[in-house]
C-alpha cells in the first residue's frame, strides 16, 4: 500500500468516527451538557477569586494581572484548556479491564487514531458552544489584554502542539492500566501536578521563582499555560520562539515513550491471554 493509500484510508477513518462521535453526543446532549458546565465552573471560579483579589489590592492588581487582565487569562483558559483536553486516562482501564481492547487491536489500524477522531469530533461540537459561551462571559467581566498580531499567528502551531503533546502524554499514561487495575491514583497525581505547574490554579507568574523553574522543564506549562500568555501578549518573541521549541522538545519525547509503553504493554496484555 502506497503512503497516499495510506492516509486516503485513515481520512475515511476519521472521517466515519467523525460521524459516529456526533451521533453520541447528540444522543447524549444531557451528559454533555453536564460536563460542559463542569468546563466553565471551575476558570470562572479561579477568575472571581483572583479578580477579587487584585480589586482588594493597594495597587490594583496581583502579580502584574488586573481584574480585567485575570479575565482575559482565565476566559482564554477555558478555550484552551477544552481544545487541549482529553479524557482517555479514565477509559483505558475499563477497556482493558474489560477486554475491550482485543476488539481494537484486531483493526488494521492502531487504536490510537480511533481516540484521535474522536477527540477531534468532540472538540468541533463543543468549542464553538464553549466560544459563545466565553463571549457571554467577557461582556460582563470585561476582558483587556495586549494582544499582538504577532502572538496570535504563533498561538496557532502553539496550541496544536499543545494537543499533540498533552493529547501523546496523556495517552502513554493511561496504558499504566497494562499493569495495573486501578490508576486512579496516577491520574489524580497528574491532575494535581496539572493544576498547578500548567497555569490552570493561577498564572504561573503569581508562583514563587524555584515553583516556576520546575515548570520550566516539566511538560504541563506547554500543554497549557504558555499558548494562553502567548495569545495575551505576555511574551516576547523570544519567549515564544523557546516556548515553540520545548513543545517540540517534548512532542519527540512523547512519541518515544509512546512507542516503547505501548509495545511492553501490549505483550503483557497478550500474555495473560485476552
Amino acid at each position: 500500500m502506497t503512503v497516499f493509500s495510506e492516509v486516503r484510508e485513515l481520512a475515511r477513518l476519521y472521517a466515519q468516527q467523525f460521524k459516529t462521535t456526533f451521533a453520541s453526543m447528540v444522543q447524549y446532549r444531557a451528559s454533555l451538557f453536564i460536563w460542559m458546565i463542569s468546563q466553565v465552573l471551575e476558570p470562572l471560579v479561579y477568575l472571581i477569586v483572583w479578580s477579587t483579589v487584585s480589586n482588594g489590592s493597594s495597587s490594583g492588581s496581583v502579580g502584574g494581572y488586573t481584574a480585567q487582565g485575570f479575565a482575559a487569562y482565565y476566559l482564554t483558559l477555558m478555550l484552551v484548556n477544552q481544545a487541549t483536553y482529553t479524557w482517555i486516562m479514565y477509559e483505558y482501564e475499563y477497556r482493558i479491564r474489560q477486554g475491550y481492547l482485543s476488539f481494537a487491536l484486531l483493526k488494521p489500524v492502531h487504536p490510537i487514531h480511533s481516540d484521535i477522531s474522536d477527540n477531534l469530533s468532540s472538540k468541533l461540537i463543543t468549542l464553538p458552544i464553549l466560544t459563545v459561551i466565553a463571549g457571554g462571559l467577557a461582556l460582563f467581566f470585561k476582558p483587556t489584554a495586549p494582544v499582538t498580531l504577532w502572538g496570535v499567528l504563533a498561538f496557532i502551531p502553539a496550541l496544536v502542539l499543545a494537543f499533540l503533546v498533552r493529547f501523546l502524554i496523556e495517552w502513554t499514561l493511561a496504558l499504566a492500566a497494562f499493569w495495573t487495575t486501578r490508576v486512579s491514583a496516577i491520574n489524580q497525581v497528574y491532575f494535581i501536578l496539572m493544576l498547578f505547574l500548567a497555569g490552570q490554579i493561577a498564572p504561573l507568574t503569581l508562583f514563587p521563582h524555584w515553583l516556576q523553574l520546575i515548570a520550566d522543564v516539566m511538560p504541563f506549562q506547554w500543554m497549557l499555560g504558555f499558548p494562553i500568555e502567548l495569545v495575551l501578549g505576555k511574551l516576547t518573541p523570544v519567549q515564544a520562539i523557546e516556548g515553540i521549541g520545548a513543545q517540540a522538545v517534548w512532542l519527540a519525547i512523547s512519541l518515544l515513550l509512546i512507542r516503547v509503553v505501548w509495545r511492553a504493554g501490549v505483550r503483557v496484555y497478550s500474555a495473560v491471554g485476552a
